[in-house]
């Protein structure tokens, strides 16, 4: 009798571990780089709210409810969106596109991170950022997704006031309202968003235009996209200048509002011109990554300043 002595093949690396794998698709529903740009303004909201370091206990608690908050509304948003994301190329290796993760378990998952994240605030921050943290999945799972994403080009204006809802939350986690500097930091963001997205839809513009998404950049000229740019980002600036009257913070904050303010500014400025040279991709991204620079830096710089004793 013959006996086989072929070696048993190797199990690959997801057959010998098909949990991490699932564990990864549903981490990347959540779109984990978003989570962090979004609690990058919680954090030195919080800080201005308690003209100084505020409770370490409140400020994690805080973190995590948002967090899992913004995890939600990811979660729901990639349910939405699975017909789109598997037409587009940035988006379709995401796991419901794939079919890696099904539909079911991601409304599971989306809803379990929902509930968690309004019970954590409401037991462990408070009832108005838990209320806060609902408002902002509403409106960027229903506002944003399902009413304007697909039928309008001020999408994204619009839309955008869901990721705007964090500084809601950490000031409310401070102080238990939503105060005057709350609300110029709301203003921040909100102006921040378009000439923070509309650079991702002018590089991935065919997408939106296969998908039949009608960005900007899809349905309006290079001209019109990047002067709309420019008129944002002045409001953005205007609105972080306006911090400085009616909070606390003093000539740090102020001159790095201004110089980051300026520098923002002077790159949607090239990009206009850029795109009357046809680089306009490539400037498109340069703003991109420059809009998460500016909101960063700015961040930075509030909480450096309300530290600073004097």
């Amino acid at each position: 009798m013959h006996t086989s002595t072929t070696a048993p093949t190797a199990a690959s690396p997801a057959e010998r571990a098909p949990w991490k794998s699932t564990v990864r698709a549903y981490v990347a529903l959540t779109k984990p780089r978003i989570i962090e740009l979004l609690l990058v303004t919680t954090i030195p909201t919080m800080f201005l709210a308690q003209d100084g370091m505020p409770g370490l206990a409140l400020l994690l608690h805080t973190l995590l409810g948002g967090a899992l908050a913004a995890a939600s509304a990811n979660v729901f948003n990639c349910y939405l969106d699975r017909d789109i994301d598997a037409i587009m190329n940035r988006t379709k290796r995401r796991p419901l596109a794939t079919g890696e993760i099904s539909t079911g378990g991601a409304l599971v998952f989306g809803t379990v991170l929902g509930v968690l994240s309004l019970v954590w605030l409401g037991v462990f921050v408070n009832a108005i950022s838990a209320w806060l943290a609902f408002v902002a999945i509403a409106l960027y799972v229903v506002f944003y997704t399902m009413v304007l994403k697909r039928r309008t080009s001020q999408n994204i204006v619009w839309g955008g006031a869901a990721g705007c809802m964090p500084v809601l939350i950490g000031w409310s986690a401070v102080t238990g309202t939503v105060g005057w500097g709350a609300v110029l930091l709301f203003g921040v963001v909100f102006f921040w968003t378009p000439p923070h997205y509309w650079p991702l839809s002018i590089k991935f513009r065919k997408d939106y235009a296969d998908a039949g998404v009608p960005m900007l950049p899809v349905v309006a000229s290079e001209r019109r996209v990047t002067t709309e740019m420019i008129g944002y980002t002045l409001a953005m600036v205007a609105c972080s200048l306006l911090l400085l009257p009616v909070t606390p913070l003093g000539w740090v904050y102020g001159v790095s509002a201004v110089v980051l303010g300026a520098w923002f500014t002077l790159e949607c400025v090239n990009l206009l011109r850029r795109s009357r040279d046809g680089a306009r991709k490539l400037g498109a991204m340069r703003v991109f990554h420059a809009s998460i620079t500016y909101l960063t830096l700015l961040s930075v710089a509030i909480v450096v300043d309300v530290l600073l004793p004097w």
